[in-house]
């Protein structure tokens, strides 16, 4: 009878539907040298729930201590190597400036006829993106109004 019990209740178990005293039960009787051989290979699980329950938590933790010396050699490398970038950069870039300041890159235009039209084409141009933007802007205050609407605080 007692066999047919222990079955029953590992199927519990397993299905999660067993309570606290039902658990204990089963790990006395998993504890204990007379498992049926059948229920011999859940022997380990119980006994392992039994061992680790009486495991003590040990708050030392081992620290490791990174040798800090290559760190600053890499550090160092990086920091020479952006150096290296940034004056190469400020080189080349100020050859560019110094090549590009000559009187016909300047737009500079013969009659005042002339630079009017070009005004005017990079003020529309500059107005067309702009009204692109303001387009977004008025689906932004949409969304705003809508979620007032929605979320009335």
């Amino acid at each position: 009878m007692e066999l047919a019990k222990i079955e029953q209740l590992v199927e519990k178990y397993f299905d999660g539907e067993t309570t606290l005293a039902e658990e204990n039960e089963l790990r006395t009787y998993f504890s204990s040298p007379r498992v049926a051989p059948h229920l011999e290979h859940y022997q380990s699980l119980f006994q392992f729930f039994v061992k680790e329950k009486e495991a003590q938590f040990s708050p030392s933790i081992l620290q490791k201590t990174k040798n800090k010396k290559p760190m600053i050699g890499l550090g160092l490398a990086a920091s020479m190597v952006l150096f290296a970038g940034l004056l190469t950069f400020l080189h080349f870039n100020g050859k560019a400036q110094n090549e590009s300041v000559s009187t016909a890159d300047l737009g500079q235009f013969e009659s005042p006829e002339e630079a009017f039209e070009e005004t005017q084409k990079a003020l529309a141009l500059l107005s067309s993106n702009v009204n692109v933007g303001m387009k977004s802007v008025n689906y932004i205050n949409e969304y705003q109004n809508s979620k007032k609407l929605i979320f009335k605080k």
